[in-house]
């Protein structure tokens, strides 16, 4: 996950024309880092807030598909089930209204995000509800910028990405979420938008990864004014 972070915090090349750098880099950009890290968050979110009593079965259901999640070459298992276990979908749809259910569609977005079925990852993170995790409950709502950027609805994603980063503000969340919105804005010409968001995340978390390579975005946005 530190290494994702890491690549998407390079410095990007300044751009050729308007909006060009969201069609040559946007599988290099940040908007789909969600649905690669989200599977190891949300196994620290199951850990944290599955403490209320719930049905020993849907739990393990829940367990089965969340261990086919893991590995790249089962993850259509753990969507569909495998004959014997359901899957995320089945979960979400048995169980509607659980925790294990909230969780089905929380894991199903991050795969579908994975698989390049965006409308498909949104339609499953939209049914999704606030746990009280400070790191969990924001990323979700991300999932849906990163879900709406790629079907190029950016207003909606930026949407998201903002409500995303004002949740639970923190120095891991808000900056990766904050930088995300910034190139939303960009991808709507809203420069002035994204010089805020870009100075935002330099003045508010000035230790955060983001911020060591925000300097290029701020000077790429007010190029652009």
């Amino acid at each position: 996950m530190s290494d994702n972070r890491k690549r998407h915090t390079t410095a990007p090349a300044p751009a050729r024309k308007s909006g060009s750098f969201i069609l040559e880099n946007q599988k290099s950009l940040v908007f789909i880092i969600g649905g690669i890290v989200v599977l190891v968050l949300l196994y620290i979110g199951y850990q944290r807030f599955y403490l209320a009593p719930r049905a020993a079965t849907a739990a393990d259901q829940l367990f089965k598909a969340e261990t086919y999640a893991t590995v790249d070459s089962l993850q259509q298992r753990a969507i569909d089930g495998d004959g014997s276990y359901p899957g995320f979908k089945e979960i979400a749809d048995e169980y509607e209204n659980t925790k294990s259910a909230n969780i089905a569609n929380a894991y199903l977005g991050g795969l579908y995000l994975r698989q390049g079925k965006y409308q498909e990852a949104a339609n499953a993170l939209e049914k999704y509800t606030n746990t009280g995790s400070v790191v969990l409950d924001p990323l979700v709502i991300g999932l849906l910028g990163d879900a709406y950027s790629e079907l190029k609805d950016y207003k909606k994603a930026a949407s998201y990405y903002k409500k995303a980063a004002e949740k639970n503000s923190n120095t891991f969340t808000s900056p990766l979420l904050l930088k995300k919105l910034g190139l939303v804005y960009e991808a709507q010409n809203d420069f002035k938008q994204a010089l805020e968001t870009y100075k935002r995340i330099q003045s508010d978390f000035p230790e955060s990864q983001e911020a060591t390579a925000i300097e290029s975005y701020i000077a790429r946005a007010e190029a652009r004014l």
